[in-house]
């Protein structure tokens, strides 16, 4: 029998390959980031919504909750803006392996959210992440608007990850995600409403466009939403942005069987992409180590 952090662990990675398989799904889809984002977060606050009722769930939670839901559901409705349109502008090769950076946010913001003490060693990795991100920057110059927007997301992952490591121990996953995508569509559409963003031509979509974004919606937005929030009970907000860096790997791999062409990238983009996810990797294999040392001087 797997013990329940690993059961986690396990569930969080087939979550990343869901997120990995969506960045493919915005390369698919044919319209813009904005729309694509709002569809996304509406067909999913539905999905969500039809689990709430069938399991019969309070959604009454207190008003400061509430606002933190509102600036959460903001946060990663940005996020999921510039990721799609870095792919738009770029590919999902360069949007994946930019993102990657979010291990290295992470460990900028964790000790002034959680108020721990910086460690020296996730600043020296964030560095050589830099230096990684570097290579790409000057060899893909044709892709700087992409990665700009991708580091960008990264960011706005990293927050939302820490903003949602804290709820998740208080709240059940399905009303977080409720009022967070639910959130995310309101502010889009204030957004829309105001610069006349809504159009008759705004609703008119290809039938695989659909069939795209109900994929999106329900599997790889709601089901993984809920997931992802949940796994957070038992997992720290730096292991979960951690493992979340794995995803330019099963991305890109998903991206070059189903893209093809198209996601062929030079020599120096891999070597670039492989210091950063080398980084990430080393640094999780270092974490690891470390804590259990520390475990065993506990125990002695």
């Amino acid at each position: 029998m797997l013990n329940d952090k690993l059961r986690n662990y396990l569930h969080l990675h087939l979550i990343v390959f869901i997120w990995g398989f969506t960045a493919v799904l915005g390369a698919l889809i044919t319209i813009d980031a904005i729309p694509l984002v709002w569809f996304r977060m509406l067909l999913a606050t539905f999905f969500v919504w039809l689990y709430v009722a069938f399991k019969k769930i309070s959604l009454r939670v207190p008003r400061k909750a509430l606002i933190t839901f509102v600036i959460a559901g903001i946060v990663i409705a940005l996020h999921w803006i510039t990721f799609f349109k870095a792919i738009k502008v770029s590919n999902v090769s360069v949007t994946l392996a930019t993102i990657s950076t979010g291990a290295f946010f992470t460990a900028i913001l964790e000790p002034i959210i959680y108020k721990r003490k910086m460690i020296w060693y996730e600043i020296v990795f964030g560095l050589i992440v830099i230096a990684g991100l570097y290579i790409i920057f000057n060899v893909e110059t044709q892709y700087v608007l992409g990665i700009g927007l991708a580091l960008i997301s990264s960011l706005l992952s990293a927050t939302f990850s820490l903003i949602n490591g804290k709820l998740a121990k208080q709240y059940k996953p399905s009303v977080i995600s409720f009022y967070e995508l639910g959130s995310g569509v309101a502010f889009i559409t204030l957004y829309l409403l105001i610069s006349g963003g809504f159009s008759p031509e705004f609703f008119i979509l290809s039938t695989s466009d659909w069939m795209y974004l109900l994929l999106l919606g329900s599997i790889c937005t709601a089901y993984a939403f809920i997931g992802s929030v949940k796994v957070m009970k038992l997992i720290s907000p730096y292991t979960v942005m951690l493992t979340i860096n794995l995803e330019p790997i099963y991305g890109i791999i998903l991206a070059f069987i189903i893209l093809g062409e198209s996601e062929k990238m030079s020599e120096g983009f891999y070597i670039g992409a492989l210091i950063i996810l080398s980084t990430v990797l080393a640094n999780g294999i270092l974490k690891n180590s470390l804590k259990r040392k520390a475990l065993v001087r506990q125990a002695k």
